[in-house]
């Protein structure tokens, strides 16, 4: 598993790195591949996957056990935050640190190479979108509240409700999610396009992370790697245990766990230098979580006795 996984990985994160340092890509380049995931293939793989999956109770079962871990660690951090006081600045950045994730951009490639099957490419895409629609809802509106500081609360919560309303991501989840409860059958030659514009995610998109990983001024590391645990220990032990709440198939329960200890969202560091928020350390953080993620989930994989 260890070599089904991680091998194609690093190759292409390799790749998409050594693209980078021989010129071949240029600073910057990896924005376009970015966008393209963000705005395009991502979008269209949430649709149609959302559009297919039919949404019985067994469903919402799940899709509310991989939301529950993101709860119980928000309402985990506020209490301590209400207790110890510490700084609005260090909350922030354990929570982001926590909550963000690359269910997307690295969770569905992992689950896929993974698990190479039709069934397990939609409980990934799934988990990643509702567990998304969670963690960007929140992250944003962390950042937004940390820019905004003595600001009115009233002027965050709007600036945060239009920045989601417009979110791409979001837009396809709910159209797949009303296309999948009205019952819409969508054309065969939509359905294709869809498909073949989706299935380039997992490739593009871990290429993508190489790129963007090079030329970065990495700082903090001894901190970013304190923080990194929170996503290789204390999430996905959250999430295992919650599980216990629930009454899953074993893969279900495992993709869930395994998309709780994905590596920080590359986004996080684009939003970093968006909102100048602890830049260099979230580069680190990123850094640090995205390589060790091929050694640690496979850990996790073998814990989960798969």
């Amino acid at each position: 598993m260890l070599i089904g996984t991680a091998v194609p990985i690093l190759l292409l994160m390799g790749i998409g790195f050594l693209s980078r340092k021989f010129g071949v890509l240029r600073s910057g380049d990896e924005r376009v591949l970015s966008s393209y995931v963000y705005y395009f293939a991502l979008p269209a793989l949430f649709l149609v996957d959302m559009a297919e999956t039919t949404f019985v109770t067994e469903t919402l079962v799940f899709i509310f056990a991989g939301i529950v871990p993101i709860l119980l660690v928000v309402a985990i951090f506020s209490l301590l935050y209400a207790v110890f006081r510490f700084s609005r600045n260090t909350f922030y950045l354990l929570m982001l640190s926590t909550i963000f994730g690359n269910t997307a951009f690295f969770g569905i490639p992992f689950v896929t190479f993974a698990f190479p099957s039709e069934q397990t490419e939609l409980l990934a895409t799934l988990a990643a979108a509702t567990i998304g629609i969670v963690s960007i809802a929140f992250s944003i509106s962390l950042l937004e509240f940390y820019r905004l500081e003595g600001s009115s609360k009233m002027e965050g919560l709007k600036l945060v409700g239009r920045r989601l309303v417009r979110n791409p991501l979001i837009i396809s989840i709910f159209v797949g999610i009303l296309v999948s409860v009205v019952g819409v059958q969508i054309p065969s030659p939509v359905s294709t396009f869809l498909h073949m514009m989706g299935g380039t995610t997992s490739a593009v998109a871990v290429f993508m992370l190489g790129a963007f990983l090079y030329g970065k001024k990495y700082a903090n590391l001894k901190q970013a790697f304190g923080l990194s645990l929170l996503r290789i220990i204390f999430l996905p032990a959250v999430a295992l245990v919650s599980l216990a709440l629930f009454q899953l198939p074993s893969m279900d329960a495992s993709v869930i766990v395994l998309m709780h200890a994905m590596p920080v969202a590359v986004s996080l560091s684009v939003l970093s230098e968006r909102y100048d928020f602890r830049r260099e350390t979230v580069a680190s953080l990123t850094l640090i979580s995205s390589v060790g993620a091929i050694v640690y989930l496979n850990i996790w994989l073998a814990l989960l006795g798969i």
